[in-house]
C-alpha cells in the first residue's frame, strides 16, 4: 500500500513513525510530504521518533530511504493508496491542491484532525434533516476543499493519543494509542467496507488501537465537546487544564458553552447524553496538561478557532438556537489571537 502523510507535526508524525517501523519489511510503501524546515530535518537526521517522556523516554530514526522518501513536491510523489491528512485546520485549505495532486479515483484521505471537517454533513445526518448537506464556510470558503477533497474518498478520524512536536522532524508519542475511523459519507457497514478494513488493518498492525465506526460523526462531535471549550479558555489564561477546571466561575461557564453544544447537537441527530461535569471529571483523570491550542499560542502558531469553536457557532445559526455564551467565547478567543497574529484580521 502506497501512504504518504501529510502534516509531520505531532499527530501525523506519530503515525508516520508507527508505519515506518513497525510493520514488515515490503508491506508499505511510506512517503511524506514535507517543506521548509520540517524537509531540510528529515533530510538531514530523518524521522526522529520519541516514545514516552522524561528520563523513561526512548528514540528511534526513522531515515529516509527507498521505502520512506519525503518532497515538498506531491508530483514527486505520485498517486497513493491512501493519504492521511495531520495538519492543523488553518493550513488545510492552502494544503488542499497538493492533497488533490496525490490522490487518484480510488485514493483515500484520512483526515486525522481536530474540530468540525468541512465533509460533516455529507451524509452524516438523515435526508431531510435541516443540516443534511450543509456547507461550513467557517472551514471551508468558498468549498474548495468540497471540490478538491470529495466526502466520498474520505475516512474520519478521531485521534485519542497524546503527543507533541518539541522541533521539525521530531516528534513525541506521550501515551495512548486509540484511533477511530469511519466513512465520511456514513452510516456504513464496515462490515462491508472492505477498502475501509484494508486502512483498518493497516493502521492496527502499525500498533494503533483502531476502531472502526459506523456513523464517524458521533465520535468527532464527542471529542469536540470536550475541546471545543478547553483549547480556547486555556489559550486566553495560559493555564494548564487542571487549573482550569479548579476554578468553579471558569467551569461553570465551560458547563454552559458545552450545554449550548449540546442542544446544537441534538438538533441536528447527534445528541449528547453526558453531563458537562460528568465531561470534566474524565478530563481530569489525564492529569495537568497544556491543550494544543495553548501550545500554539506560546509557539506563534496560527490556532484552529473556526473549526473548535466557529463551525459549531455557524451550525447553531443555521438552526436558530441562540448561543450567548458560545459567542463570548468565540469572540474572545479570536480577538486574542488578532492580537497575536495567529488569526486573520476581521
Amino acid at each position: 500500500m502506497k501512504v504518504c502523510i501529510v502534516g509531520l507535526g505531532a499527530v501525523g508524525g506519530v503515525l508516520a513513525g508507527w508505519l515506518g517501523s513497525r510493520l514488515p519489511a515490503g508491506s508499505v510503501q511510506l512517503s511524506a510530504l514535507a517543506r521548509g524546515a520540517t524537509l531540510q530535518a528529515l533530510q538531514q537526521n530523518g524521522l526522529r521518533l520519541l516514545q514516552g517522556k522524561g528520563e523513561a523516554a526512548t528514540e528511534s530514526t526513522l531515515p529516509l530511504s527507498a521505502s520512506f522518501a519525503a518532497s515538498a513536491d506531491p508530483a514527486k510523489l505520485g498517486p497513493q493508496d491512501l493519504v492521511i491528512v495531520a495538519v492543523k485546520a488553518p493550513a488545510l485549505q492552502a494544503a488542499a491542491p497538493a492533497i488533490a495532486a496525490l490522490c487518484g479515483p480510488h485514493t483515500l484521505v484520512l483526515t486525522a484532525m481536530n474540530g468540525v471537517p468541512w465533509w460533516f454533513f455529507e451524509g452524516g445526518v438523515p435526508a431531510g434533516n435541516r443540516c443534511a448537506g450543509l456547507q461550513l464556510t467557517s472551514v471551508d470558503p468558498g468549498g474548495l476543499l468540497a471540490r478538491l477533497i470529495p466526502a466520498q474518498q474520505v475516512i474520519g478520524g478521531v485521534v485519542h493519543f497524546s503527543s507533541a512536536s518539541p522541533a521539525p522532524g521530531v516528534v513525541q508519542h506521550v501515551n495512548g494509542n486509540g484511533l477511530i475511523i469511519g466513512r465520511a459519507t456514513g452510516p456504513t457497514s464496515a462490515d462491508a467496507d472492505a477498502p475501509l478494513q484494508a486502512v483498518a488493518a493497516l493502521l492496527a498492525q502499525a500498533g494503533a488501537a483502531v476502531t472502526v465506526s459506523p456513523h464517524i460523526q458521533r465520535d468527532v462531535w464527542f471529542k469536540l465537546w470536550g475541546n471545543m471549550t478547553m483549547n480556547p479558555v486555556s489559550a486566553l489564561t495560559g493555564a494548564a487544564s487542571d487549573r482550569v477546571l479548579d476554578d468553579p466561575l471558569v467551569r461553570h461557564f465551560i458547563s454552559a458553552v458545552m450545554r449550548e453544544a449540546q442542544a446544537i447537537g441534538a438538533a441536528f441527530g447527534v445528541p449528547i447524553e453526558q453531563d458537562p461535569e460528568d465531561r470534566h471529571a474524565v478530563t481530569r483523570k489525564l492529569g495537568s496538561f497544556r491543550t494544543s491550542m495553548l501550545q500554539d499560542t506560546v509557539a506563534g502558531r496560527p490556532l484552529e478557532i473556526d473549526a473548535l469553536l466557529g463551525a459549531v457557532r455557524e451550525v447553531g445559526a443555521h438552526l436558530g438556537q441562540a448561543t450567548p455564551f458560545m459567542d463570548g467565547l468565540l469572540g474572545l478567543v479570536r480577538l486574542m489571537a488578532r492580537e497575536k497574529g495567529l488569526y486573520p484580521p476581521a
